[in-house]
């Protein structure tokens, strides 16, 4: 008997593929505690254009992140603090900083997501790298200037 399973089975498959099962632990067990469906041909086609549209859907977002990523590479942010005399800032600068500053200029970034390459605790040029999606890794260069 060949059944779609509807949720993970233990020893059989995931959710999703077509098993071939005996009759009666299909129809006894797996059909009636709702884990299960007989594969019909229009079952089976949907699950094919489900699979299709999950590619498609991760394409478009591969696409978007690469999109994203070279948009990112181009710019530069300039962060204004609070310094004491030699130059060194008053505490120093987050992640939550620098996803604000992404954030005035449009770009919707989880601090989470932002990596400073060392700690903000002078003026001066620094580099972030986002992590987007995978292996999409931009950087971001980071101007830390005399502020108020």
């Amino acid at each position: 008997m060949k059944l779609i399973l509807q949720e993970d089975v233990e020893k059989l498959g995931s959710a999703g593929e077509v098993v071939d099962v005996k009759d009666g632990y299909g129809r006894n067990y797996l059909i009636p505690q709702g884990l299960a469906r007989l594969a019909t041909e229009g079952r089976l086609k949907e699950i094919e254009e489900a699979k299709r549209q999950a590619e498609r859907r991760a394409e478009l977002t591969v696409e978007k992140a690469k999109n994203l990523a070279n948009e990112l590479e181009k710019i530069s942010i300039t962060l204004p603090v609070k310094t004491g005399e030699e130059g060194k800032i008053f505490g120093t600068v987050t992640n939550q900083d620098i996803a604000d500053a992404l954030e005035e200029r449009g770009f919707n970034i989880d601090k989470r997501k932002i990596t400073v390459d060392q700690d903000v605790n002078e003026l001066g040029e620094y580099t972030a790298t986002v992590d987007l999606l995978g292996e999409i890794k931009p950087t971001i260069k980071i101007w830390v200037v005399k502020g108020d």
